[in-house]
Parts: structure tokens; C-alpha cells; sequence
């Protein structure tokens, strides 16, 4: 049974490049790593930015206008659920900014409300 073939130590590949008058185009620094399959980076990806699945922002995103009226939701976004429970909310007009934060309390319960939140336990409201 065959085994996988070692690789060149680093100095070796750079006498073998002079040797063959190819240039070396990878940097004296750089670290290799073994290659990982696609489907296994595809599915951290589709993980990690919840791509076609549910998640509680999109939740509170499509019931945003309920949440916090439709004049403020026009100038509001959630964005995130912080690894702490803060729910990042992007503001583009100061007075709305400053009445979601009059009401953030009233904001979080009715978020706590909604099936699938209830992780959410503080506003961070950012001019944006």
C-alpha cells in the first residue's frame, strides 16, 4: 500500500526552483496546510453566516416594523445577536436612534416574545 508522497523541506524546494529556473511565487513565510475538502468548508460557511437556515435575526428582521413602529423601522436595522445577547441595531436618523433607546426595554421584551430570541437581552443601537 503506497503512502503519501513527503514533501520537499523548504530549502530543497528553493534549490530545486533555481536548479529549474522557475521562479518562486509563494512567499519565504508562508505556512503550508493540509488542503481541507470543499464540502467541509462550504458547510462552516453556510454555519457560520446561517445561509438557508432560520435564524433569530432574520426573525426579528421580518418583524421589525411590529417591533418598534413602521416610522422608526425605516430608519432602523437589526443587524446581529452579540455572543453576550446584545442585538446590534443601526440607526440613520439621530431622533429615531434616540427613541429606540428611550424604549429599548419595551423593545427587548416584545423581542424576548418573538420564538427563537429570547437570547436577546440588550439593545446596542449605532448611528449607521
Amino acid at each position: 500500500m503506497p503512502s503519501e508522497p513527503q514533501p520537499f523541506s523548504r530549502v530543497a524546494e528553493s534549490l530545486i526552483a533555481e536548479f529549474r529556473g522557475v521562479p518562486r511565487h509563494e512567499p519565504r513565510r508562508q505556512v503550508k496546510r493540509p488542503t481541507k475538502p470543499l464540502a467541509e468548508l462550504v458547510e462552516q460557511i453556510l454555519q457560520k453566516y446561517k445561509i438557508g437556515r432560520e435564524s433569530p435575526e432574520q426573525h426579528i428582521r421580518d418583524h421589525w416594523a411590529e417591533l418598534v413602529g413602521s416610522a422608526n423601522a425605516s430608519y432602523s436595522h437589526p443587524v446581529e445577536i452579540g455572543p453576550s445577547g446584545r442585538l446590534l441595531v443601526l440607526a440613520s436618523h439621530a431622533v429615531v436612534r434616540s427613541e429606540l433607546f428611550h424604549h429599548r426595554a419595551r423593545i427587548v421584551e416584545k423581542i424576548r416574545a418573538l420564538p427563537g430570541c429570547s437570547a436577546v437581552k440588550h439593545l446596542n443601537i449605532k448611528a449607521g
